[in-house]
């Protein structure tokens, strides 16, 4: 597939951009080339091929090497919320901005 000058200037227009007669002309080309690119991925038979969740996959085949859930930081939730203009019930009350 391959891109129009015509198709360019109505994709300008529909994105809301300037686009000069030069710049159309080097858009196009870049396009173009996306599209070029986009048809050789398609054109590739992956019949075979089963579908990763995860690109890491292939180099880790365990899966992602994670960090061990545990607490790290003491608790100061009862610090934090003395300082606080209004709380209840552990809840820190803020105005209304939205009638």
């Amino acid at each position: 597939m391959s891109l129009s000058p015509d198709q360019i200037e109505r994709l300008a227009r529909l994105a809301r951009i300037a686009v000069s007669p030069a710049e159309s002309e080097e858009l196009r080309m870049q396009l173009n080339r996306v599209l070029e690119l986009v048809d050789q991925l398609q054109s590739i038979d992956t019949a075979g091929i089963e579908p990763m969740s995860h690109a890491l996959e292939a180099l880790l085949p365990s899966g992602q090497r994670l960090r061990p859930d545990v607490v790290s930081e003491p608790d100061r939730r009862a610090e934090f919320q003395g300082v606080a203009p209004a709380v209840d019930a552990g809840l820190y009350l803020v105005p209304k901005v939205i009638e």
